[in-house]
């Protein structure tokens, strides 16, 4: 029997994807169509004798995430349940905290997923892989293939070319280690509380060395990545497995459109029936685009490529709309024009309005380039990137916003450029 864990996080982070994490749960945020989340479930699914899907977070439930958690229990027959930490835990501690409702059932393996990766969540080869690969009891690690610069940003990992044991693991190093980073995608057994607890044990003792009380909260704040798997190198337990697959993390706005593109590609062998078709009637779909029935689109309206439409949005005549995701609730009223933006819940743009940002996608001459999640201010400047309009934003007609973060209650009779509109 298998588990699987998704690692949420929780409020005080998410700081890059801000405005849209004020409105909704940043695991919940609409990704090609459907939460965030929801992509990490259907892949937990498919995995055979996969029997619970546990949630680890601290988010204080709310009625959006509970109306999630009973959909998708309803939707996919499985035991999925959110357990809400005390604190930030780490991706270590968290799941440490909760080890006994992870071992409840004596599960032989449980998969942890990081909820802002965007993957092809190869799950069942990384199961092969494991029973092919080591001891029975040696634990995996997600890996793929980085730039040497953009390796840098994450964990790099040293294997043994011929039998994949991880040799050396270093996050986010100084200088190159490997071009082989982590996808914040691992598959344990049992034995890895083993080694958390060590750490946990060790921190113990040291913050009551340091400081008498109230050391225990912070000695439980145990992170995978610098705690654990640097220990676990080098000693036949870690091993990583390669995927050629796509993936991404989504830290920042810019990579949630580009995370959009990623889903909106794997629906031809995934979810074909997501994918808008051209027919009679309806408006023009250049490549692939995501439209929820609710909508109601002008057929005189071009859409895509990816492109992701939410429920109840209305899309008047001659719009286009081209590399953006279009919130719940949306109005793009006749001629406007959306290009490589999010346009937020309830949010109107006006007649021959031009909405524009910078895509931030990763160098399309190198197979291995990444997207950067920058920050949303650079030197004290807003960094050109995409433009997010935030919920209950009006746009007037023939206005003209250009690499802007906007916020409601603003009037905007004037053209705006790299800035942000509070």
């Amino acid at each position: 029997m298998l588990k699987a864990v998704i690692l949420i996080g929780g409020p005080q982070k998410g700081t890059r994807f801000r405005p849209l994490s004020f409105e909704v749960p940043k695991p919940l945020f609409p990704v090609a169509g459907v939460p965030m989340l929801q992509h990490h479930i259907e892949a937990c699914v498919k995995v055979p004798n996969l029997k619970e899907i546990l949630l680890i977070g601290f988010y204080q439930p709310n009625e959006e995430l509970n109306r999630f958690l009973f959909n998708a229990q309803q939707e996919f027959k499985m035991s999925i349940r959110y357990l809400q930490e005390f604190a930030a835990l780490g991706t270590g501690g968290g799941i440490y905290h909760f080890r006994d409702q992870i071992l409840s059932g004596s599960p032989e393996a449980f998969f942890v997923l990081n909820a802002d990766v965007c993957s092809a969540f190869p799950l069942t080869e990384m199961l092969n892989f494991q029973n092919e690969h080591g001891e029975p009891n040696s634990f995996v690690i997600l890996g793929t293939t980085a730039n040497r610069k953009q390796s840098m940003n994450y964990g790099c990992i040293v294997e043994n070319e011929e039998t994949n044991e991880v040799l050396h693991y270093v996050e986010k190093p100084s200088t190159f280690v490997s071009d082989i980073i982590n996808c914040g995608i691992y598959l344990f057994n049992p034995e890895i509380f083993q080694h958390i607890g060590a750490v946990f044990q060790k921190n113990q003792q040291d913050m009551l060395l340091e400081e008498p009380t109230n050391g225990w909260q912070r000695a439980e704040a145990i992170r995978l990545e610098q705690d654990i798997f640097t220990a676990l190198a080098g000693q036949g337990k870690l091993y990583v497995y390669k995927t050629l697959s796509s993936w991404s993390q989504i830290k920042s706005a810019g990579s949630a459109i580009y995370a959009s593109r990623l889903y909106l590609n794997q629906y031809h062998t995934t979810h074909p029936e997501r994918l808008a078709p051209n027919k009679e009637g309806g408006p023009k779909i250049t490549g692939n685009v995501y439209i929820h029935p609710t909508a109601n689109i002008d057929p005189t309206a071009v859409l895509g490529p990816n492109v992701s439409i939410g429920t109840g949005v209305t899309i008047g005549a001659g719009v286009r709309v081209r590399e953006s995701i279009i919130l719940h609730g949306a109005s793009l009223q006749d001629q406007c024009c959306v290009l490589n933006s999010i346009v937020g819940w309830d949010s109107t743009i006006g007649k021959w309005a031009r909405v524009e940002g910078t895509p931030s996608d990763p160098n399309p001459n190198d197979p291995f380039a990444k997207i950067d999640s920058e920050t949303l201010f650079r030197d004290g400047k807003l960094t050109p990137s995409i433009t997010i309009l935030g919920c209950n934003v009006t746009i007037p007609s023939e206005v003209i916003i250009l690499n802007s973060i906007v916020l409601p209650h603003k009037d905007l009779n004037h053209g705006f450029k790299n800035q942000i509109i509070l």
